[in-house]
């Protein structure tokens, strides 16, 4: 039940944008065992100038292929599994576009699951 928005430049092209949309959603299955259908994202394509970062966070160069994936998600993961989602996700995205695994930068928001609802205005995780 993750829900994906990813925030990427302009420049990146309608393929790239599917790859990295597959990128995520095989990391959300393989690491936080997401059913095939539950595939919910948003992907926002921004202007230059409207994705703002430092050239440099923790010694890891940034560039203008820099992208965020916010992943919010119910919680009780363990650290290694979002270490490893992390990681899958990074690699997946560097090995099939321009962007580098320096320029993937991952927010992971958990809630809990009072915290969903997928229509009716119910919340269909609640007993």
């Amino acid at each position: 039940m993750p829900f994906v928005q990813i925030y990427l430049g302009t420049h990146l092209t309608a393929a790239h944008k599917k790859d990295i949309s597959l990128a995520v959603h095989h990391s959300l299955e393989e690491h936080f065992h997401v059913p095939a259908d539950d595939y919910f994202q948003v992907i926002h394509t921004m202007q230059p100038g409207d994705i703002l970062y430092p050239s440099s966070f923790l010694d890891v160069p940034h560039t203008d292929n820099l992208l965020y994936i916010r992943i919010t998600a119910r919680g009780g993961r363990t650290v290694e599994q979002k270490q490893g989602l992390y990681k899958s996700i990074a690699t997946r995205i560097a090995a099939t576009t321009p962007v580098s695994i320096d320029d993937v930068v991952i927010i992971l928001v958990e809630n809990d699951l009072a915290g969903w609802s997928f229509g009716k205005g119910v919340a269909q995780y609640v007993k």
